[in-house]
This record gives structure tokens, sequence and C-alpha cells, in this order.
């Protein structure tokens, strides 16, 4: 089976009368219906929760403390669920939530599980409609925006595409909203700094995402060799025509390089407890090199970490150039750090490993 994953946004699905566009789900649905009859299995990373709430509540604007949004992400979630449940029936598809935060990603046991469960999903003909946890999640653990979370989930089940359905066409050379006759960018080759910098970084006043956040998810999802699609999610039949080969909206088109799922997790998924200040030789041995990282590399330790904790590497001047999973916690490293690797178990008592961070656990960044 061939895997696409699907990121509806919440100006897609939301209807400022009746909180969600039921109309627009049911075509949605059909669409993937469609495309599962292709070959192909499909999870659904949607916003829409916190919209739905909103009406359900009263709330004329979308809040901006957490703990409202997760009132409003509580309240609206099973009319979400709901309206896909609906949907997805009319053409004999059966769906199931999955709400998951940062820390399912971070923690690579939870990684684990939860590829487990979404695989087995799939297996079982499901659709999985995968939201961010908005009620217990808080500013440490929640992802920002649901791109982010495409992005992730396409790396964790090992999508071959993923399509982000917009409120616009795809990504313009200027904003379509100052000019109406900015030219769309049919095809994006590489990422680049200026390619950022077109995106823009304002999100819409229902959704948190932008065009910005659309771009570093496609970023993410490269680095994995999966192509990116952003097409218009207010005209029908587009995702049909996309995997048939008919150009729309904008594709991001991955180069040769690719990260593996351990790397690709520890690059984007876990989670940074401190940091390594590398002098110069270690940083050319981490960049240009591909070699591990010794404690004799190391001039400077913050933060407070456990062996098996993920840090980011930075030069002198603060730049980071590499993440990794430390083979010794944060007190130990500062014993050592300067140190040859013959040093190590006369300076511990023991010694687990010559490298502070092996290349196989190490992405330069």
């Amino acid at each position: 089976m061939k895997r696409l994953v699907v990121k509806i946004g919440s100006n897609i699905l939301a209807d400022e009368k009746e909180g969600l566009n039921t109309r627009r789900i049911s075509a949605i649905a059909s669409e993937i219906a469609e495309v599962k009859t292709e070959g192909y299995d499909v999870v659904v990373v949607s916003s829409g929760a916190v919209a739905a709430g909103m009406r359900k509540l009263g709330m004329k604007q979308k809040p901006k403390d957490i703990k409202s949004k997760q009132a409003a992400a509580a309240v609206g979630q099973s009319s979400l669920m709901w309206a896909y449940e609906k949907s997805f029936a009319e053409f004999g598809a059966k769906v199931a939530q999955v709400l998951l935060t940062q820390e399912d990603f971070s923690d690579r046991k939870r990684y684990i599980n939860s590829k487990n469960t979404l695989l087995t999903l799939l297996s079982y003909g499901v659709v999985p409609i995968v939201n961010e946890n908005d009620t217990v999640a808080t500013d440490e653990i929640r992802f920002g925006d649901n791109d982010n979370l495409a992005a992730l989930v396409a790396i964790l089940v090992e999508a071959d595409r993923l399509v982000i359905l917009s409120d616009v066409e795809g990504l313009y050379r200027e904003d379509p909203r100052l000019n109406p006759k900015a030219e769309l960018v049919a095809c994006v080759e590489e990422i680049t700094g200026e390619i950022e910098k077109r995106a823009g970084g304002a999100g819409s006043a229902v959704g948190t995402g932008g065009m910005y956040s659309k771009v570093l998810a496609a970023k993410k999802a490269l680095a994995h060799c999966i192509p990116v699609h952003i097409l218009s999610g207010k005209r029908k039949g587009l995702i049909v025509e996309v995997l048939e080969g008919r150009p729309h909206g904008t594709v991001f088109r991955p180069g040769t390089c690719r990260l593996s799922h351990r790397k690709g997790w520890i690059a984007y998924s876990s989670r940074t407890k401190g940091s390594l200040v590398l002098d110069d030789g270690a940083v050319r041995a981490l960049t240009s090199q591909g070699k591990s990282l010794l404690p004799s590399g190391i001039t400077g330790i913050e933060g407070d970490f456990e062996l098996g904790d993920a840090v980011n590497c930075v030069d002198g001047k603060g730049r980071r150039v590499a993440k990794g999973i430390v083979n010794y916690s944060a007190s130990d490293l500062r014993k050592i750090m300067g140190k040859k690797t013959s040093e190590i178990e006369k300076l511990l008592g023991y010694k687990y490993s010559d490298e502070a961070i092996h290349r196989d656990n190490l992405v330069t960044l």
C-alpha cells in the first residue's frame, strides 16, 4: 500500500455560523475515499476542534490564553470527530481519533507506540484523524501548528507523500492578498532562505500557521524524501488529480539526501535538554568530516541532562551546528570535557564510550 498524509487547515473547515463546514468535510471525505480505492492508506491531520468549540461556547474571537483554547478544543473535538464519522460512513470508511502531544514524539518509546498504533489502524483500513491533544497541551509541549504536526506524522508513518490543504492555491512569489496578480510558484526544488522569506510568517484569525509554517513543515518532510504538495482545500478533486500526475498548487520535491528515521527523530522530534559548546576543530569534525564528538572538543556545557538525552551542539558564537544523543550525563561531561579519551576512565571511574556523541546518534544542522 502507498501511504498518504493529508493535512486540513482550520480555514478549510471553519464556518462562521455553524462552527464547522460539514459540506466541505463531506467533500474531502469523498475524495479521500476515492484515493483509498486507488491503493493508498490515508492519515488525516485535522485542525478545527478549537473553531468548532468557539461556536459552541459563543466565542466571537479565537482565544489567546491556553486555558480557553483547551476548553474550546475539548468542547469542539467531539463535533469535529462526529462530522468526520458521518462523512466517511457515507463512503463505507471507518475513522479513528488519535490525539498526540509533542511528548509522544520526543519520548522514543511513546514515538514507537504511536507509530505502531497508526500502522495497525491503517492495516484495518481505518482512516486515523490526528490532531494535537489541545485539552492537555501547554506552551511547553504543543506543536505550535498542525503543519508541523503533519510533517512529523508523515515522517512517523513513513508516508510516500504529504498534502497540505490550505485556503490559498500554494506558495506565491508575492503576497496574493496585497497583489492579486502575484505569480504562483509551481515547483520548489530546494528550500532556501529566500523561499522561507517569501513565505512570510503570519497566521490567520482562525488557524495558527501561515505559509511560513507550511514551508518549514515541507523542509522536515523533504529531509526524509517525502514530496509535499500545498493545494487549495476549497477546490474539489485536486488530491486525486495530483496523485494522477496533474500539476496543481505548489510541489516541493526532495533531493537525494535522506535522513534515517532514527536521525529524523533526533533532528525533529527529540527534545533537547541542554547544549555542548564546541571548539573550532570539533565543529569541523562534525560538519565537514562526519565524525563523532569526542570530549576533547567540548569547551562548555549548558543545562542538566542525563545519558541518552538529546542536546544541541553549538560553536563558540552560539550557533547550532548539530544535535545528538549524549553518552554521558552533564555532570560527567563537565569532568571530562577537554580531556583525551584515554583519561575518561581515570576521571570517572568507568568508561561507557570513547565518544560524547557517536556519529550514528548525531545530526548536523
